[in-house]
């Protein structure tokens, strides 16, 4: 093998593909990232056997050839490298790759690219020619930055803990013209919806980790927006792939098209929408930059006592439209109270909520105003943005009670 890139394309490469590299395993290879040369790309590929990458980027020939090599010193070498053209060779009887740029030159030692588990890509016709296991099954494309948006709008709600293996996973439903997207960790839910330019020809729902689609939305944030992502399920291996497409050769620091290939949680995801609420006895709307400020400023104080910080939401006296009062109490640092105004409608009401919980939802909410829809103090609110359309996002989170 003997392959040029630029040292921007190849360190985009590595950081996209080294969120897969298995951080502890048995088996050595997958430490490493596998680089293929074949018909002017390089493909760096990596799996933890859950989650796959592989990443074209444009590349210089001269002999084909591959090699996997140690994830983490490859990508330190790399970053350490001058945005100067980078020349690999690989001597095969040794399997050691060796590289150069500018004045710099490195010899690392590698293990055969044969022992790499072959991580699966889908062929379309397009693009670089497929240099590994084609997957079959059912494909949609959706739009790129509305696939970004939904991601996040979901993901942050799933659950870290293992032990819940189903709740680290992302309810996908695509019904109809419909793609809905869901989360809950049991004291939240973040539900998301859009409408799509076409339908599968049948309905399909499965649930995708949560950790790969945040590698997902990671990708589409360098991605090319003029182009679809590809999505493609195949039940039958239970995987989902998606296909992302990059700015091209013209552009440093670029890459040409990336896969990444997840395994689907086999479980039932829980009937979440029972837990929805049907009604509610108070309505608030409130600037959301406002209400964001006022709870992360709550939360210095919430700290120390479970993030635990109380909305009082009182209506207008007829003098003004309504207010919300929010407390956060230390027994060992102090207390602090910041009010909002707000339209309110409805019945007073008292509420306690996970100041965290709150951060996380609103930060992801780009609209100006949202709306907080209550019953009392032992239900769950709901929020959702104000807008246009925007009734397409709801976050459901669970109250928490504090002692008296």
């Amino acid at each position: 093998m003997r392959v040029s890139c630029f040292q921007e394309n190849l360190a985009k490469g590595l950081s996209i593909v080294g969120r897969a590299v298995a951080s502890r395993s048995t088996l050595p290879v997958l430490g490493n990232i596998l680089l293929e040369a074949k018909d002017n790309h390089l493909r760096l590929s990596a799996t933890n056997l859950e989650i796959g990458i592989n990443c074209w980027i444009g590349a210089r020939v001269e002999d084909e050839g591959a090699i996997t090599v140690p994830a983490r010193l490859l990508s330190e070498f790399v970053n350490s490298l001058p945005p100067e053209r980078i020349d690999m060779e690989l001597a095969v009887r040794t399997q050691t790759l060796h590289l150069s740029c500018a004045r710099y030159d490195a010899n690392i030692k590698g293990i055969d690219a044969a022992e790499f588990p072959i991580v699966p890509t889908v062929d379309n016709g397009e693009g670089p020619e497929q240099i590994a296991e084609v997957l079959e099954g059912s494909t949609i494309t959706l739009e790129t930055a509305g696939l970004r948006k939904m991601i996040d709008q979901v993901v942050f709600a799933a659950a870290t803990d293992e032990s819940r293996p189903t709740l680290t996973g992302v309810e996908v439903s695509f019904k109809g013209d419909r793609l809905v997207m869901a989360a809950t960790d049991g004291y939240r839910l973040s539900v998301r919806s859009v409408e799509l330019d076409h339908s599968l020809n049948e309905d399909l729902t499965v649930i995708i980790p949560a950790k790969s689609l945040s590698e997902l939305a990671r990708v589409i944030g360098d991605a090319d927006e003029e182009r679809s992502v590809q999505v493609t399920v195949t039940q039958a291996r239970n995987q989902i792939l998606f296909r992302v497409w990059g700015k091209g050769n013209e552009a440093r620091g670029a890459f040409l098209q990336v896969d990444v290939v997840s395994s689907l949680i086999d479980a039932r995801f829980p009937d979440y929408r029972a837990i929805i609420p049907k009604s509610y006895t108070t309505r608030t709307v409130v600037t959301t930059d406002a209400l964001l400020k006022a709870v992360r400023v709550a939360q210095l104080f919430a700290r120390d006592n479970s993030n635990i910080i109380r909305l009082a939401v009182q209506p207008g006296n007829g003098e003004g439209p309504g207010a919300i009062r929010l407390t956060a109490t230390s027994t060992e640092m102090g207390d602090n109270v910041n009010e909002l105004d707000a339209l309110v409608e409805g019945n007073d009401v008292e509420i306690a909520f996970n100041a965290r919980y709150l951060i996380d939802v609103l930060s992801q909410i780009s609209e100006s105003q949202i709306v907080l829809e209550t019953t009392q103090a032992n239900r769950p609110g709901s929020i959702r943005p104000v807008g246009i359309g925007n009734e397409e996002f709801l976050h459901v989170v669970m109250p928490m009670h504090p002692p008296r």
